[in-house]
Order: structure tokens, then sequence, then C-alpha cells
């Protein structure tokens, strides 16, 4: 290995506890990338250093077992991290400090993960883009003149660039998938129920959820192993999982049933011919590892998009803003939570119970096979400030819509699902594909997931961004 940020996060982990590499000598190698690259990738609003060198001294006089104890971790700044400012990629919580810790932050302190800072995410978490008046836009490091995706975007940007070995994210319309995709990046969005929100962010329609960003399976699995876990009081639970997501990462899948569907629900949506190879290409392999790959029709139809925007229209307004603070918010982020206020609780609730009615006619389908096979989004990476050209966020909304068309659905049926960094253009520009699963069945995908990237020689094989 030409450089440290070579090494997968287990292998770092696993180099630590032979002690051929210190945590501190890791941190610091990972705060001196930051210092010297994030400028150009915008993946980090706030940076710890002090805080994690002191992390990774403590962990050199008691490291817990563990197989990522030791390795860098970034937060987003969706999460709390007690005594560390936390704004919501939003210029109006400026000067705000966390009061606690998230549980799933308490999870991967415990496993002896360190904090190299809080990675960018767009304002409360709403675009699937990364540009705030808080930092530099996120950009995916296969070509810094394009986005890397939101909402977390500034993760997805710190794995690829090799600014972080791994990262949490935080999926709530396909959150970690969409950057995931743009970056190259083997991301995965947990069954509904799976990490807690404790002990402040709620549950409520139960569309969000944290999981992990890798550049691998089994480093992601390892970090999802880390970051599972319930509290009291949460609303909704996932099946029990047997064994370690690990573990999955090395069993074989056995012969599955696979279906798949390329049309978008969201109308008007076009899918870019890239998009269509990357999911052909992934059939194919699919279908040469044994699967028997099946076409079927969307288990959602179109009607259920403008049910799904009178919740998002409503999340927009989760996030307490003062008064003398609200010209702060971006031109988006205003337009969407005027909508939100202007929607009356029993529209609200229709919207939410249309969406409930829909999933469970929709797995009656989806649970016939092992995993669906889908694009992830529907164009390569978007150049920055594409979303918001012209300045009008109803537009901006639109691009939005139709660039993400995918993703949300298995937000709105809490099925775990990941992206597959199978393809590149002829560009460099990496795009994924989307699988997802029965409820409660990630070790599946993994298994799967893990197949398919022993089948092609790892997901990135010899590829590197140039910055890396």
């Amino acid at each position: 290995m030409s450089a440290i940020h070579d090494l997968s996060a287990l292998d770092q982990g696993k180099a630590i506890r032979n002690g051929e590499l210190s945590p501190v000598e890791l941190t610091r190698h990972y705060l001196d990338r930051i210092d010297r690259l994030d400028a150009e990738v915008g993946a980090y609003v706030t940076v710890t250093a002090e805080r994690a060198i002191a992390q990774a001294r403590a962990l050199e006089k008691a490291l817990p077992d563990g197989p990522l104890a030791g390795v860098p971790v970034p937060i987003k700044d969706l999460n709390l991290v007690k005594d560390v400012p936390i704004m919501f990629g939003s210029g109006s919580y400026q000067g705000f400090v966390a009061p606690v810790d998230d549980t799933v932050v308490e999870r991967l302190r415990e496993a002896g993960t360190v904090m190299l800072g809080k990675t960018a995410t767009p304002e409360f978490g709403l675009p699937c883009y990364t540009e705030t008046s808080l930092s530099p836009p996120s950009r995916t490091p296969w070509d810094l003149t394009r986005s890397a995706g939101g909402s977390s975007g500034g993760a997805a940007a710190a794995v690829a660039a090799g600014l972080a070995p791994v990262a949490q994210g935080s999926d709530g319309a396909g959150s970690i998938r969409i950057p995931s995709s743009v970056c190259g990046l083997f991301g995965i969005k947990p069954t509904r129920g799976r990490i807690s929100f404790a002990p402040i962010i709620p549950d409520l329609a139960g569309m969000s959820t944290n999981g992990p960003i890798a550049r691998n399976v089994a480093d992601a699995a390892a970090l999802l192993d880390v970051m599972a876990h319930n509290n009291p009081g949460d609303l909704y639970l996932a099946p029990p999982q047997a064994g370690t997501f690990l573990e999955c990462a090395t069993r074989q899948p056995g012969r599955l049933r696979i279906a798949r569907y390329a049309e978008p629900v969201v109308p008007g949506t076009e899918v870019d011919p890239e998009v269509m190879a990357a999911y052909e290409e992934a059939s194919k392999t699919l279908a040469a590892l044994g699967h028997e790959v099946v076409d079927i029709a969307p288990p959602f139809g179109p009607e259920l998009v403008p049910r799904f925007v009178t919740l998002w229209y409503a999340f927009a307004c989760m996030h307490p803003v003062a008064d003398d603070r609200q010209e702060t918010l971006r031109p988006l982020t205003r337009w969407l939570r005027e909508r939100g206020f202007a929607t009356p609780a029993p529209s609200f609730l229709q919207a939410q119970s249309a969406l409930q009615l829909a999933t469970r006619i929709a797995l009656t389908v989806t649970n016939a096979y092992d995993a669906v096979l889908t694009p992830t989004v529907t164009q390569p990476p978007r150049p920055v400030g594409w979303f918001e050209e012209g300045d009008d966020p109803e537009l901006t909304f639109e691009r939005m819509k139709r660039f993400a068309a995918f993703p949300a659905i298995y937000n709105v049926s809490g099925q775990p699902a990941v992206n597959l960094p199978l393809y590149w253009t002829e560009e460099a520009l990496p795009i994924g594909v989307m699988l997802a699963g029965r409820t409660g069945e990630e070790g599946v995908l993994i298994s799967l997931s893990a197949q398919v990237e022993a089948y092609r020689g790892g997901f990135w094989g010899d590829r590197r961004p140039e910055l890396w």
C-alpha cells in the first residue's frame, strides 16, 4: 500500500490491534489530509482536531475490543455530539452547541472510533445536494466541478476523497444512497427501526434512519454492527439480526430471485442512457452469478408522489428558527416551510395513511423476491449549482424529485436498501445501482453485495480519484 488511507477501515483496525499503526498516527494522517484537501472537496463543516487527538491518545492506553477500534469515523452535522457545534446545515443555528450526544454517537465512541469532525449537510437535510451558506459545496472527488449529492454529501465526499475511511450518514429520502451513487461508494439505508434516533430526534413517520457509508461492503457492515441499537421509547423496532452484519459479508447468499424495474415513479422523469447502462450491466452481473432476474412493474404508483411531498413540506418545519434568523434560511428552505406551515394536520395524516396503505400493497409484490434492483438516481453527477439554476425554489424542488426519483420509495416502506458502485462513465463519473430487500434482511443485501464486489474484483478496483 502506498499510503495509510489506501487501507480499508477494517485493515486499519487490524493494523492498530497488531501494533503496526497507532490511533494517533492514523488520526493525524486524516487530519493532515483534511487540512490539505478539504477546501477543494467541502466534506467537513467542523473539524475537531484537538478532540480527535485526545480521543486517539486515550485509545492508545485502553483500546476496546472490536474491529473498528481506533478508526476515525466522522459524524454528519444533523447528529448531536455533546459540546460540539451543530448547525444542521443552516446559518440559523450558527453558535448552537449540542447539549447531549445522539445514542448512535455514544455507540460509535464506545466502539473506540475517533471523531474527526462534523461532515457537511444541506439545510436541515432537505435537499439532495449539499450547498449551504456555512461552508464550500460538497463535491464528488471524481470531478470537483460536480456535486457530491445529499444530504450526506459531506460524509460521502470525505470517504471518496480519502478524508475518512468510513462515515456515519443518515437517509430520509435517499440521503445515504444518493451521495454514495455520485461518489462511487457502498452505502446502506438500514431497515426502519434498526438504529435509534434517541434521545432527542423523533422517529415520527419512520422515514429517516442513520446508516454507514464506505468504499467496500465489509467496512459498511462492520460500521452497521456498531451503529445498530434501540432505546426505550423508540417508535419502531427492526426484526432482530442473527449474528453480525460483518459475518454476512463473508457468507454466500445462495441463488436468489431478484426483481428489477427502471420506470421512475415521478411523472415526467427521464432516465439518462448512462444510468440505464449501469442498470443493465448490474442485471447481467447478477444473472452471471446465477441469480434469477425478473422484470416487474413498479410497486408504487405516481399518485403517491403528492402524498410524499406533503410530508416533506411538513418535515421542513421540524427545526424551530428564531424570528430574527428567518432571513438566514435559504430560498428552498423558506419555500418548503411556507407550504409546510400551511398544511393542515388532517392533510398530513391523510398523506401518511395513503403511504402506509400503498406500502402494504407494494410489499405483497416485493416480498416475493429476495431483492429488487433499480437505478439509484436518474442522471450522472450534476454540476455544482445545477439544482438552483434560475433561483426558483419550485424548479429546484422539481429537479430534486426527478433526479432522486427512486430511493425515497424505500424510506416510505421502511425496507433496507443499498447503493452498489458498479459503473463509471467514459468521463470517469460514478453511477450506482440500488438493491432493496425484505424488511429486516440487511444481511441478505450485504451477502449479495459482497458476492458482487468479489466477482467484480472490488468495487473500486484500481480506480482512484485524481486527488487521492
